[in-house]
């Protein structure tokens, strides 16, 4: 049963491309299959998170970050009685634009194109991989996904001006999105504060008495679990609290919302476009707890000394191949050279499409041995 203001996919409004119903799967449900079985979707498995396998090669990448915030996002959804099967495919896409090298890697991206007069955005790529990049298909270009899912890859994490991005008119920028698209921008927080945690601890980055003086909340749990586990050892005590942090922030952000649906009075999809803010969101008190965390994580681990060699390494390799394929555009693949668009964005796109190992092969082949030594 879902509620009056969850997104029904039978009121759907449709593909570009018109295709017959599926005998025994909706259309969120292949939208979320589609994505699974696309090029862009597995490269995330060799797409740094926050750490190289430098560090472990247990630690996240972006694919099984990408389905920790997929199974958050459907037990919440779940208790809302939202819609599941869309929730789960906005949660599998929302980083599929991703360029290598995490967060760095976006960074100088960015730059390049900047300095051709653009910008690069992770959420518009991801747009533009599902519309146009991904070629599976003899009916169509791109994975022909939904209007719903396409309006929560560019919605779910910000609002994007009407008269400063007019070329997304057709996704009601006035509007708020569905709630089911407004809860994956939250559970990829709750994954990756809590991941992050876990693996700066396991990286020996971060110590114990660092996260318990940092972040109050873990401090609390972690003392709990310290008197209720005395026989335990540092890390499963640790664990036992960790797991606690991230209940303790599902549990609030269903009963926030669900609060702040019942005092807006929601009764309809329309109302929650119509609203004049978001309403999936924490409570006071828990939102000021997930920024002490943030803001730890922040200062002590990803902009950490010990990080910045590799952070370092990565913007370099990217700006260096970016302006090496500018003076030289017949070194890219031929398939990339027929493009018929601004080589700007022929770069982008396929720098933005490799894996952290591949640009490394790249850089050393065409800008030297340094990249490949790392």
């Amino acid at each position: 049963m879902l509620a009056p203001y969850a997104v029904r996919v039978e009121q759907s409004r449709g593909r570009r491309v018109p295709e017959p119903p599926h005998p025994y799967r909706d259309a969120f449900q292949r939208d979320r299959d589609r994505v699974i079985h696309s090029r862009a979707f597995r490269r995330l498995e060799a797409k740094t998170q926050v750490f190289t396998r430098r560090y472990s090669d247990h630690f996240r990448n972006r694919l099984t970050h990408t389905i920790e915030v997929a199974q958050i996002s459907r037990t919440i959804a779940a208790a809302l009685a939202l819609n599941v099967d869309l929730v789960e495919a906005l949660a599998l896409v929302h980083d599929i634009g991703h360029p290598p090298f995490g967060h760095a890697g976006e960074k100088a991206l960015d730059a390049a194109m900047k300095a051709e007069g653009e910008s690069f955005d992770h959420n518009l790529h991801a747009l533009h991989i599902v519309e146009h990049f991904e070629q599976r298909y003899a009916a169509f270009p791109g994975l022909n996904l939904t209007f719903e899912v396409r309006e929560g890859i560019v919605k779910h994490s910000r609002d994007y001006p009407r008269e400063q991005f007019p070329e997304l008119a057709e996704y009601l920028l006035d509007q708020r999105p569905p709630l089911e698209a407004q809860l994956i921008d939250l559970t990829d927080e709750i994954a990756y504060d809590t991941a992050d945690l876990d693996d700066g601890y396991e990286a020996r980055l971060l110590t114990l008495d660092e996260i318990c003086g940092g972040v109050p909340l873990f401090d609390r749990l972690y003392r709990g679990m310290d008197s209720r586990y005395p026989g335990a050892s540092p890390k499963l005590k640790f664990n036992e609290a960790l797991k606690r942090v991230m209940d303790h922030l599902v549990t609030d952000l269903i009963t926030a919302t669900r609060d702040r649906i019942a005092a807006a009075r929601i009764d309809s999809l329309d109302d929650v476009r119509a609203h004049p803010a978001r309403l999936a969101s924490f409570s006071p008190e828990v939102d000021a707890e997930r920024k002490q965390t943030k803001q730890f994580l922040y200062g002590n681990l990803y902009l950490s000394k010990a990080l910045e060699p590799e952070k370092r390494m990565a913007e370099e390799i990217v700006t260096q191949l970016f302006e090496h394929w500018m003076r030289r555009p017949s070194d890219l693949p031929r398939s990339y050279q027929n493009r018929k668009e601004p080589l700007a964005h022929v770069i982008r796109d396929y720098i933005a499409g490799m894996t952290d190992p591949f640009i490394l092969e790249q850089h050393a082949r065409f800008c030297g041995p340094r990249g490949a030594a790392g």
